[in-house]
């Protein structure tokens, strides 16, 4: 049996809804692997599964629930709900983990499950790989899954209104400033936050418009939401100042960009500026560091070290933000992407919705726009080009493309940076490269990826 993990990537197990690893069959056999995991802390666990807005979102949550019941957990359903909600009830209900059905930014025909331990942290790679191990024995042996249910769960929608009211109240409570005279333009996505978004920031008295909040199980992300920060920003021009700022959420809403009055886009490198100087000023920014990834462009690492501040880099996947974070100490933590960590209070991962709270809580109290906030950093040119690959082969071990990264890494000279990576949950080589100058990037970005194609291209 491998050692690697096969099933899992950074952010759970996800691929296309009705292939494998996500079919009826092998769906129900995560839930069973899942809880025999969990038994091994609790006689009778209980777990929280909540799910995305996508067409095999329910049938899919109702199978790991199915598995789940069948060794004899307890599930909860909280219906359609944020992964970090999930997170957040799994933590704060003692539950022994969370369960969320959601291929997050991917288009609707995708899906994933992911899962939180009870403490509201995301699973060990360890711990993944012992599921995995146990889901692939089951397949290999078919009777040994063969056993009746000892309960059948109720199905998973709509779930129990008051886990996801807990959630709201909780982020509700975590807002100490008047935010009523912020005028808000809300991107939903047609995802999860279409569930809690519009009477959270009803309840804080936010004068919140929102848009794209109509699922149809095919339309979540679709031109929409933060994988197309641009549907909001073309929306907030064409209001001609009728909003102070814009937030858009992906599809499961654990991330948020966010755009100024005119329009321009704010990735999570401007809000991690704007949250680190603020924690900064008051004290309770430990160690004078946050947390990034090897993706933040130099222009955020340069604009926190004229402020006094350090920055980290850990490797892409807000999993291993958090890992860094706990390691050093770090409060505030996060990806360009819009994946945002607050450890000053209780999170234990992104969190779209208290993201946006965070934010207007720092315009509020400072009486800045998001414009002035984060109007000092200088973005370096920054091009992000992917390859479709057939196998995930060790870069080092390809001379042409290690030949090609090193030749881009000398000519760059320490002006600049080159990120070669495999994406965690696709079958994708993502190329990055950072350069004083628009051509120079978009040369040096071309020909690795060009060698890549050559060389591991489909």
């Amino acid at each position: 049996m491998s050692q690697e993990r096969q099933l899992f990537g950074t952010d759970g197990i996800r691929g296309v809804a009705g292939e494998f690893p996500l079919t009826k069959e092998s769906t129900y056999l995560i839930g069973r692997a899942l809880g025999h995991d969990l038994m091994h802390s609790a006689t009778r666990p209980h777990a929280v599964i909540g799910q995305d807005t996508r067409r095999s979102s329910q049938w899919i949550a109702d199978r790991v629930a199915e598995g789940l019941a069948a060794v004899g957990a307890d599930v909860h359903s909280a219906g359609v709900i944020t992964t970090p909600g999930v997170a957040y009830l799994a933590r704060s209900r003692g539950m022994a983990a969370g369960v969320v059905i959601s291929a997050s930014h991917n288009p609707w025909t995708d899906n994933g499950i992911k899962v939180f331990s009870g403490d509201g942290f995301k699973l060990t790679d360890a711990r993944e790989l012992a599921i995995e191990k146990e889901i692939f024995a089951q397949m290999e042996n078919p009777a040994s899954a063969d056993d009746t249910a000892l309960k059948i769960p109720k199905p998973s929608l709509p779930g129990e209104a008051q886990l996801r009211a807990a959630y709201i109240q909780a982020l509700a409570a975590s807002v100490t400033s008047d935010l009523s005279k912020l005028r808000v333009l809300v991107d939903c996505a047609n995802g999860a936050a279409t569930a809690e978004a519009p009477e959270l920031f009803r309840t804080l008295g936010i004068q919140a418009t929102f848009i794209c909040t109509t699922p149809n199980g095919k339309n979540i992300n679709d031109h929409c939401g933060a994988l197309h920060p641009e549907t909001l920003g073309r929306t907030m021009v064409e209001s001609s100042g009728k909003f102070d700022l814009g937030v858009t959420f992906d599809g499961d809403a654990d991330r948020a960009l966010f755009c100024d009055a005119a329009g321009r886009v704010v990735n999570g490198d401007g809000v991690l500026l704007a949250a680190a100087r603020d924690l900064h000023a008051r004290g309770k920014l430990h160690g004078d560091t946050l947390v990034s990834t090897t993706m933040s462009n130099m222009g955020l690492e340069i604009a926190l070290k004229k402020s006094g501040i350090r920055m980290l880099r850990a490797n892409v996947g807000d999993k291993y933000v958090l890992e860094e974070m706990l390691k050093t100490g770090a409060a505030l933590g996060g990806e360009q992407s819009g994946h945002i960590i607050f450890r000053d209070g209780d999170s234990t991962t992104g969190d779209g919705l208290l993201t946006a709270l965070r934010l207007m809580d720092i315009i509020a109290r400072t009486g800045k726009t998001v414009a002035e906030l984060v109007g000092d950093l200088r973005v370096l040119p920054q091009k992000i080009q992917n390859v479709r690959v057939r196998e995930k082969v060790p870069f080092a071990q390809v001379p042409a493309v290690q030949a090609a990264i090193e030749s881009a890494e000398k000519e760059l000279d320490g002006n600049g940076r080159v990120v070669v990576r495999y994406s965690g949950t696709e079958a994708l080589a993502r190329v990055m490269v950072e350069a004083e100058s628009e051509a120079k990037m978009q040369a040096l970005t071309a020909a690795i990826a060009g060698e890549i194609q050559k060389a591991l291209g489909v």
